[in-house]
């Protein structure tokens, strides 16, 4: 039996989605959570890996088991056996031949910048703290360059381990409210700190030091060091994954683009 689950956590404690060797990585926590229910070794696979830092309200994530228990028995053992920064919100039965990763069409991102001259105690693990104002009208322009489907070499981890850096942005739209400076951006896959490097970039622009057309030379170069710094971690949140109408089953998420996105930091 093939279940999928939505989960979302608070990246602060982590070393990233994925287990890993050294430090503690969500993967593992929902692993064991998991197998404490299903009294079995449980294996996962999620629709997108975050990194270090990288909180996520929409992550999809699947599993199979021998175990048999009821939805609500899956729900409340599994968030019983985890830490208070992770949850399952949903869960559903699936097909065999869904996977969390490879049957996901498109997955989005959003980041938030803090734009005040003054910092925040409360959001420090949820944003980036810019003093300097912003020009979030050419951050804007800069992002509509960034469009459509394109290789986004410049804009990918040197150690990023993708056999292809072509990746296709259907959005990417810079959002202000007050002090706040939302960035939501969605594409078929994402690279190795792809949302991270184009942030940086577009806060590159939205300072001023760079201008609006420089985010389609950068891209064009296809040269990491071209492009702006990485934006830190702690304001990038996968907020939402989406699949074919035939895996209808799976419940929407409860952080998608059909909300207004300013709630979520207001």
């Amino acid at each position: 039996m093939r279940l999928a689950l939505g989960v979302e956590y608070d990246g602060t404690a982590y070393i990233g989605w994925q287990r890993q060797k050294l430090g503690i990585g969500v993967q593992e926590c929902l692993e064991t959570a998991i197998g404490r229910v299903a009294d079995e070794v449980i294996e996962t696979m999620c629709a997108g890996r975050t990194d270090a830092g990288v909180h996520a309200t929409g992550q999809v994530v699947h599993f199979d088991t021998i175990a048999k228990r009821s939805d609500h028995g899956w729900l409340l053992g599994i968030n019983s056996n985890l830490p208070d920064d992770i949850n399952v919100n949903w869960l559903a039965r699936v097909d065999d031949n869904f996977h969390a990763r490879y049957s996901a069409k498109s997955r989005t991102y959003r980041y938030i910048i803090l734009n005040s001259n003054v910092r925040s105690s409360l959001d420090r693990h949820r944003s980036w703290w810019i003093p300097k104002l912003l020009n979030e009208q050419a951050m804007q322009q800069g992002a509509d360059l960034l469009l459509g489907e394109h290789d986004f070499s410049a804009f990918r981890a040197a150690g990023c381990q993708s056999a292809t850096a072509m990746r296709e942005i259907t959005q990417l739209q810079v959002l202000r409210k007050n002090c706040w400076i939302l960035i939501v951006v969605t594409a078929n896959a994402f690279l190795q700190h792809m949302v991270r490097n184009i942030v940086g970039t577009l806060v590159a622009i939205g300072n001023e030091t760079q201008n609006p057309k420089w985010a389609s030379a950068v891209l064009e170069s296809g040269d990491r060091t071209q492009a702006g710094i990485a934006a830190p971690p702690q304001g990038l949140t996968l907020v939402n994954v989406s699949y074919a109408d035939s895996y209808s089953v799976l419940p929407t998420n409860r952080d998608t683009s059909g909300i207004n996105l300013y709630d979520v930091v207001l």
